[in-house]
């Protein structure tokens, strides 16, 4: 069965495919998630242990930190970012890293907007997310 829905872009970036990560829980990419292999290294969030590099990644919400965007950059940097970000609620600071990462000349992720209720839709499933702001899976 193919779906599609459509999510507002908030940052243009490349259009990515990869397994859906879905977190549960709101990030702190401050300390939660490893720059160096896109690793969520914060023991206290329900998805510690796996990695956000590749895998269409899904935000409930961030936890604020203003460093959040130099994670983000430098996980573009490394190649270790998401192959797009889909959020349930804006946050400036977070994508500021993508901007600046394409303003530096590199690859990055289409970040999104997307309701927190069509989330679970895409559980266990190859999202293709579309620079237009289209996701199928």
């Amino acid at each position: 069965m193919r779906c599609d829905h459509r999510a507002q872009v908030l940052v243009a970036g490349s259009g990515g495919r990869g397994p859906a990560l879905i977190l549960t829980e709101p990030i702190s990419f401050w300390g939660g998630v490893d720059p160096s292999n896109g690793n969520i290294v914060d023991v206290r969030h329900p998805q510690c242990g796996l990695s956000v590099a590749g895998r269409v990644l899904f935000l409930p919400g961030t936890i604020g930190s203003s460093s959040a965007s130099a994670v983000l950059l430098e996980l573009a940097h490394n190649g270790n970012a998401p192959a797009a970000l889909v959020l349930h609620e804006p946050d400036a600071i977070l994508l500021l890293g993508l901007i600046v990462a394409r303003e530096m000349g590199w690859e990055t992720p289409v970040a999104l907007k997307l309701d927190r209720a069509l989330f679970p839709a895409f559980a266990d499933t190859l999202v293709k997310a579309s620079r237009d702001g289209r996701l199928t899976w």
